[in-house]
């Protein structure tokens, strides 16, 4: 006598032939996994790096792929610097290298050997401000911040290479940085404040 229901003879040689069935696919994917990972993935190829970070010393296991920019967010939790475009037009990922200004999204990590890097974070003394950290604030020069950083980094660069003698020479060597919320007034006036009244 056949018994009804899921506990049917019938029921019972349906799914023990489902399962024989997913049983045998693991493998297959698996397989053809392997097959697309050797011919088609490109393998990692890492360096060991030794970089110079806010002055402190990092020596780093690294893909040859790495920009300076994921290895400081990624490796180093130095998220100061911020991942705006990843194409090099925004500039919330500028950074100095030594002393002068460099996009970090563009940048690999194995070209900055024996180079000193500062971010965001390597600006400050301590707890005290940097001049141009100071008078964005003093002027205004942010609102939503996440522009911030890069455009602090390109500002001292700008005082340093003298190019603030008018607002368009200030305007023309900050176009790089883009502030989404068009706080570029309060910016300018940092830059200025800055230029008068501090060595940096």
């Amino acid at each position: 006598m056949e018994l009804k229901g899921h506990y049917s003879r019938r029921s019972f040689l349906k799914v023990s032939g489902l399962l024989a069935g997913f049983m045998a696919i693991p493998s297959t994917v698996k397989a053809f996994y392997q097959d697309v990972k050797q011919y088609l993935i490109p393998k990692k190829n890492v360096s060991r790096l030794t970089l110079s970070i806010n002055k402190k010393s990092h020596t780093l296991y690294v893909d040859t792929r790495t920009t300076l920019l994921d290895l400081f967010r990624e490796q180093l939790n130095l998220t100061g610097s911020k991942k705006g475009c990843d194409h090099g037009q925004c500039g919330a990922c500028t950074i100095h290298i030594n002393g002068e200004r460099a996009l970090s999204c563009l940048t690999l990590a194995a070209m900055a050997q024996e180079k000193e890097i500062t971010t965001i974070e390597g600006l400050a003394n301590g707890d005290e401000l940097h001049p141009m950290q100071k008078a964005f604030i003093e002027c205004d020069g942010f609102q939503c911040g996440y522009c911030t950083p890069g455009q602090i980094m390109s500002a001292v660069a700008c005082v340093n290479e003298g190019r603030t003698g008018s607002v368009e020479e200030i305007k023309e060597y900050m176009s790089g940085n883009l502030c989404r919320c068009g706080a570029y007034n309060g910016i300018v006036q940092s830059i200025q404040k800055v230029a008068a009244n501090e060595t940096i």
